[in-house]
């Protein structure tokens, strides 16, 4: 074992033609559609000795270059020169915040060679810059759909992503706590300090660190999302205390529970609107048993459900990695609602019954899928729209914005946290671009 990772790190210091080399091992057989939907087809694992790296090196977008729209749909800029953006939050007046943040300090995340190559891939992918720990204000005062000011809105942050406004306040989920904030509709930037409602999971693993967050329709609740803490629970389930799961928080007195569990890493959360709305979850699925497996997901979150995470995947599909098994809690694990692809790393999602934007993209999701490293040929690098009907998932995905990957197969972009603006776009954090993307109805 120790020389075949020696030899992935020869190949990792080679750069692009190692990457190739390495990855040419296992490929896909099923066509990335085979992965999508309400039933996807689950193949038998394919783990190898050296799992699959595929990655699309960082490079930017060229002047004047922009991602592709969907027919009857136009894409500018937004606000651009961005360091970082994972998630993009719009305010009611129309004002936009967004989270500039990355990964922490994790000492004891993957130590020795694993860690190394991770870093590696991670910092080929773009992930490997340091964390801004801000939060940014963009503000269009002329409706131009280009923002013309940016500010501080708050700093010395500790790698935030998930934010939400309750009334006169305003939430950060930061990857070791939800902390609150006093707002006034208007105000350009935050010196209170705030205040900790509620310690999040985190620590010197923190595998998954980006930490989500969603206000109940009626602002009573908090819903966060706190990934695991390891692929498949290689690091023992008691470093998994508190995480693979959604946590219900009380927005006055962060008294919390869990929510819903076996969910490997639900960053996406979103309210589907309707006579009693409800919760929503984008994803992240198990790596390195094959290039058709598994498929992130989408799915209506049960109160008190259980989604297989570690011991199963897609309802009771058993991962015999995991020892000990409990086949008691394969029993109980529900099967998701809809398919999003495997390794498509679908990170947002927005979900809404009027979205501004035209036929057929006025009600449904949409999903902002980040990308692989763990699959060949490569997925995601893009943003989906699933229609929906009378709250659920009523047909394929229609692409929205496509071209994040170059005829070099690089990344000029890779699109993270997706929202609406309630002024008829839909807004796109690209934190490999370091641009938020507004895209509206017209071509542009």
């Amino acid at each position: 074992m120790k020389k075949a990772f020696l030899a992935v790190v020869t190949l990792l210091l080679l750069g692009g033609a190692g990457f190739t080399l390495f990855a040419c091992s296992e490929n896909a057989t099923l066509p990335l559609s085979a992965g999508i939907g309400p039933e996807p087809r689950l193949p038998p694992p394919n783990p190898t000795l050296i799992p699959t790296v595929n990655i699309a090196p960082a490079v930017g977008w060229s002047a004047g270059a922009h991602p592709i729209a969907a027919p009857g749909l136009g894409v500018v800029a937004f606000a651009s020169g961005l360091d970082h953006p994972r998630n993009v939050y719009p305010l009611p007046n129309g004002d936009v915040l967004v989270a500039e943040s990355n990964a922490p300090p994790k000492p004891e995340d993957s130590p020795g060679l694993r860690g190394f190559i991770m870093r590696r891939i991670m910092a080929r992918a773009g992930a490997g810059v340091p964390s801004a720990d801000r939060i940014s204000l963009l503000r269009d005062a002329d409706g131009d759909g280009v923002a013309e000011t940016r500010t501080v809105f708050l700093q010395g942050l500790h790698s935030p992503f998930g934010m939400a406004l309750i009334g006169d306040e305003i939430f950060v989920a930061d990857t070791d706590a939800v902390r609150r904030y006093p707002y006034q509709t208007g105000q350009t930037s935050i010196t209170d300090p705030g205040t900790v409602l509620t310690d999040l999971p985190a620590g010197p693993i923190n595998h998954h660190w980006t930490k989500n967050l969603v206000a109940s329709p009626d602002g009573r609740f908090l819903y966060v999302s706190i990934g695991s803490n390891s692929n498949v629970g290689e690091n023992g389930l008691p470093a998994e205390e508190g995480r693979a799961q959604i946590w219900e928080v009380d927005a006055r007195t962060g008294e919390h529970r869990s929510y819903a569990t076996g969910l490997r890493n639900p960053n996406g959360l979103s309210f589907a609107p309707g006579p009693t709305p409800v919760l929503w979850t984008a994803v992240n699925e198990r790596d390195e048993i094959g290039s058709d497996l598994v498929p992130d997901f989408m799915t209506s979150v049960r109160d008190g459900g259980f989604y297989g995470w570690p011991f199963s995947y897609y309802g009771q599909h058993v991962d015999e990695r995991v020892a000990p098994q409990q086949p008691e809690m394969v029993a109980r694990a529900i099967v998701p609602d809809y398919a999003l692809g495997a390794h498509t790393a679908s990170l947002g999602l927005a979900i809404t019954a009027r979205s501004g934007l035209p036929a057929p993209f006025a009600a449904g999701a949409f999903v902002g899928q980040h990308g692989s490293w763990n699959r060949r040929p490569p997925s995601g690098y893009r943003v989906i729209f699933i229609p929906f009907a009378e709250g659920r998932p009523n047909g394929e995905p229609i692409e929205v914005l496509t071209g994040f990957l170059n005829d070099q197969g690089q990344a000029r972009g890779r699109p993270v946290g997706v929202a609406l603006d309630g002024h008829g776009g839909l807004l796109v954090a690209d934190d490999v671009g370091n641009i938020i993307w507004r895209v509206t109805e017209g071509a542009r």
